[in-house]
């Protein structure tokens, strides 16, 4: 008999099936019509008959079958605490690079799960380097039609990636792209590039590589390595400097050009931190093929000017302020000359427009983006400044997805309690950013209907948002 696993309610949705049938947050979902299930991927498919019994266990422990009828296409209408309800799968490899393995002692212990889970890379994006998988994940991949997947190949030298990821199964990468193309199966795929180690001739024989996987291979992002101040692993790495970081740009650009000649698509796309580096203007929307890989942060500064752009063409002429408004905006440093020219461009006497780039204290002046700003380096920065405000922009990527909660723990509520004489208003993407310097006296941010991370995972932190 298979083991039992179940899943756990974290919320009903309002009008939905589950709430008809009195299902409550804490109820556990064990079976559907007799079927174990490992993870939402199984309760879909289960759900898709029009007749259910449902084995459900009670947060008192008593067991309850719930037996109704349902259209073939409604589903449940429930959030789970986790995607996965067999745990999430755990990463075999200690890379060189590893960001769970520089974050700061004694934080969140979600922080530090390294998850290495082809259902997560299905169901949510996560990047995945398959040297956990076997025989029966390909064949479940092939079952379910989960496509596409994201793969972290970080190198196609198969010597290199297994040193790299300290795993002999690393080499494997070539035959497990070829499992998941027998397995009907297309996926994105991302390189954490490391100064002079899988840059260069390396990098070129990855890009020639995936670029013959095509159509499978569906894009590949290039980001630099972070470093932490916490890192303590004995593998020298180096950050990219703004000549290295053009040296790579050069040279993804030569095969960007072939490739948009061959058939109008870039395919391959550069994290923004190197544009910032060499000091280079980030590429045009066209560039980028409609985003496939935007929640990496690949061409998240482009969409996030278009957004403003949307807005202001919306609305071209700003409110009109008849007393002073002295607003303060928090930005992490790399994209803060961006965040500075866009606010150069709002016309107001009455607005008054401060850019406050926080240096990371926290994990290291190294890291630089919005989203791993904590609660504590935001608030020594604006401490330290004199005069007035009375709003204070906040990156809402520096906010757990769904929750008011930074990084460090700290609420939204206990930050802004901080400054009795300002209101603090998170800002997500060019559209709020515009709309909150343009009608700030109407402006408020309401995260209230947003759906919360439904697995925990260091992705969320680990991705270079802004």
């Amino acid at each position: 008999m298979s083991k039992q696993y179940a899943g756990v309610i974290l919320r009903v949705n309002p009008g939905s099936l589950a709430e008809e049938l009195e299902l409550t947050p804490g109820d556990k979902i064990l079976s559907i019509n007799g079927q174990n299930l490992r993870d939402i991927i199984d309760l879909s498919f289960a759900m898709a008959d029009e007749e259910i019994d449902l084995l459900v266990e009670h947060p008192d422990g008593e067991q309850e079958m719930v037996s109704f009828d349902k259209d073939f296409d409604e589903e449940l209408g429930v959030e789970f605490e986790s995607a996965v309800f067999d745990g999430i799968r755990n990463c075999a490899n200690h890379c060189y690079f590893c960001f769970v393995d520089m974050i700061a002692p004694n934080m969140r212990g979600s922080l530090s799960i390294k998850d290495d889970d082809y259902r997560l890379s299905f169901l949510y994006g996560n990047f995945v380097t398959m040297t956990n998988m076997g025989p029966n994940d390909f064949k479940r991949i092939e079952q379910f039609h989960l496509s596409p997947l994201y793969v972290s190949i970080q190198c196609m030298n198969p010597e290199l990636r297994a040193q790299m990821l300290r795993c002999k199964g690393a080499a494997q990468i070539a035959r497990q792209l070829d499992q998941l193309e027998r397995a009907g199966a297309d996926y994105h795929t991302q390189i954490v590039l490391c100064n002079g180690l899988n840059d260069g001739a390396e990098l070129e024989r990855s890009i020639r590589e995936i670029v013959a996987r095509r159509p499978h291979a569906l894009s590949m992002a290039i980001v630099p390595v972070g470093i932490t101040k916490f890192r303590d692993d004995p593998f020298p790495l180096k950050q990219f400097d703004a000549t290295a970081a053009a040296k790579v740009i050069d040279e993804v650009e030569k095969w960007q050009r072939k490739l948009q000649q061959e058939n109008g698509r870039t395919f391959i796309y550069l994290g923004d931190e190197f544009y910032f580096l060499a000091g280079r203007e980030v590429p045009t929307t066209e560039f980028y093929d409609g985003f496939p890989q935007l929640d990496n942060g690949i061409g998240l500064t482009r969409s996030f000017i278009n957004d403003w752009d949307a807005a202001a063409a919306k609305q071209p002429e700003p409110a009109v302020y008849d007393e002073p408004v002295y607003l303060d905006v928090v930005t992490g440093t790399a994209v803060s000359p961006v965040i500075c020219q866009l606010a150069e461009s709002v016309q107001n006497e009455n607005l008054h427009i401060r850019i406050v780039p926080v240096e990371n204290e926290h994990f290291g002046h190294t890291v630089n983006v919005s989203g791993l700003l904590t609660a504590h380096d935001i608030l020594n920065k604006l401490k330290s400044l004199d005069g007035p405000r009375q709003g204070i922009l906040i990156p809402e990527s520096a906010l757990r997805s769904g929750e008011d909660i930074f990084l460090d723990d700290m609420s939204l509520a206990e930050f802004a309690a901080q400054f009795p004489d300002a209101r603090v208003e998170p800002v997500q993407g060019g559209r709020d950013y515009h709309q909150a310097l343009t009608d700030w006296n109407s402006y408020h941010k309401n995260r209230s209907n947003e759906t919360a991370y439904t697995w925990q995972s260091n992705a969320g932190y680990t991705k270079p948002v802004e």
